[in-house]
């Protein structure tokens, strides 16, 4: 069973998601929240597999409930889903590096909603690699100067040639076809790449790449 936590200042959005959510025989909302403070205290009484969390929210937003839940040790297995209206809106790379492990918009399909819970409860990064480019290259445009990461040094050749892959967008079988190696191990250097990071996930893994100037926003950028 998929537990999860509802936070949204919008009565009526928690109200048609959880409709939708325990509808499903593997899904159960445990909780709901009117803003982040609220959203942070549920999450702790009721041990939640993914919160859905919308971006602006009363007292404390998304963005801000995500770091702190992200630090609590206790918390450690709670994957985090921004909630937006827009596709590009403004927080939402500031979320990513807060540690959500991604975004949905609010108009999203039932069916859609329901496979990216399950997709974030395995624990996958929510965000398709198309999107991924454009939000990265959008928010990442005019950068702050590449800060070096001492972890990167960790990551051997071909660690760094898979990340780079990864912030082009692509997938673990396109970074296998690419490579001529096999999915198995394309796999491999992708979640050895995160542990080195001490990313959270695929979305965090773009984020590094990008902040510490292994790859550059722009057309190339990530080649």
């Amino acid at each position: 069973m998929i537990r999860v936590l509802l936070a949204d200042d919008q009565p009526l959005i928690r109200a048609g998601f959880r409709a939708l959510l325990d509808s499903e025989p593997d899904i159960e909302v445990v909780a709901e929240a009117g803003d982040g403070a609220a959203a942070i205290e549920r999450a702790r009484e009721t041990a939640p597999d993914v919160a859905l969390l919308d971006v602006r929210m009363p007292l404390l937003d998304g963005i801000a409930a995500t770091r702190r839940i992200v630090a609590d040790p206790a918390l450690n297995d709670l994957r985090v889903v921004i909630l937006t209206n827009y596709a590009l809106d403004e927080y939402v790379f500031a979320a990513l590096r807060a540690g959500a492990c991604g975004f949905l918009l609010k108009d999203i399909e039932p069916e859609d909603l329901l496979r990216s819970v399950r997709v974030a409860a395995r624990g996958d990064a929510l965000l398709s690699p198309a999107v991924t480019r454009r939000l990265i290259e959008e928010y990442v445009s005019t950068p702050p100067r590449p800060v070096a990461s001492p972890a990167m040094d960790r990551l051997t050749q071909r660690e760094r040639e898979v990340v780079r892959l990864v912030a082009s967008g692509m997938s673990n079988d396109e970074i296998a076809a690419h490579l001529v190696i096999s999915y198995a191990t394309a796999k491999t250097h992708v979640s050895r790449s995160m542990t080195k990071l001490g990313a959270r996930d695929r979305a965090q893994l773009v984020v590094h790449a990008y902040e510490s100037g292994l790859v550059t926003p722009g057309p190339g950028g990530a080649s």
